[in-house]
């Protein structure tokens, strides 16, 4: 079978989203993986991870895959409510979740453009997308003062700072036989707390991430709900069919 040069564009752009948490965790030495624990299912956390991403994602990654009142509708918001706590800059009910930003300037600023998050959570994983908003440290060598040790050298600076406070990521090692020092990450220490303790920090992080699952696929709670119903149809059908069975072969030796 022919593949032409943009469906092999397209086949390397999905190996490249799939590999990058693999790479950041092996560069990150160890990383451990926390648990999201979110669930598509809680309004009120989609509501909430609904406005913390509007508030602190929206400025620099889009969601262009998403309309606001297609959004509000599936995470039980009236049009009154998404108005007043979602459409800051004159957007229409209508449009689609995106920025100002232009890709250039984000390059310029950043090193690389903000990347639109609509599928982040599929092509990454809730529980990497989780550890990476718990993962920055302070690190004065970084042009942002911070790095993470999910994804080493990233070129995001910690826009959840004044929440979650600085941590100083704590390492251990020892030096090898020829002198090369050998280190791993320990855990983390809060140098200076923020204005939510840890474990609110965790809770928003989590309501952050059901949000961005809920845009990666918006008819996913629709889909699973259908699927119980398809499965108690294919139980009641297999039943009716095994009594068919039994009630034509009765009479055979």
């Amino acid at each position: 079978m022919r593949i032409d040069r943009h469906m092999k564009k397209a086949l390397a752009f999905i190996a490249v989203l799939v590999a990058l948490p693999a790479v950041g965790l092996a560069a990150g030495g160890e990383a451990h993986v926390a648990k999201a624990n979110n669930d598509i299912h809680n309004q009120a956390s989609l509501q909430r991870g609904a406005k913390n991403f509007v508030n602190y994602c929206l400025a620099c990654h889009s969601a262009r895959y998403v309309r606001y009142n297609r959004m509000a509708a599936d995470i039980g918001l009236t049009e009154q409510q998404m108005t007043e706590n979602l459409l800051f800059s004159g957007e229409s009910p209508h449009s689609t979740m995106t920025n100002g930003l232009h890709a250039d300037d984000g390059k310029q600023w950043f090193g690389v453009a903000p990347p639109d998050l609509s599928l982040i959570a599929r092509s990454k994983g809730t529980d990497y997308v989780y550890t990476f908003l718990k993962s920055f440290y302070a690190d004065p060598a970084k042009g942002t003062g911070v790095n993470n040790l999910s994804l080493p050298g990233t070129a995001m600076p910690h826009v959840l700072w004044e929440l979650q406070g600085t941590q100083e990521a704590v390492w251990e090692g020892h030096t090898d036989a020829q002198g090369n020092v050998q280190k791993h990450f320990k855990e983390f220490k809060l140098a200076s707390p923020g204005k939510l303790t840890p474990e609110e920090y965790d809770a928003f992080v989590r309501d952050t991430v059901n949000f961005l699952e809920y845009i990666g696929e918006p008819v996913q709670a629709r889909r699973q709900a259908l699927g119980y119903w398809v499965i108690a149809f294919l139980v009641f059908f297999t039943l009716l069919a095994y009594a068919l069975k039994k009630e034509y072969w009765k009479d055979v030796k």
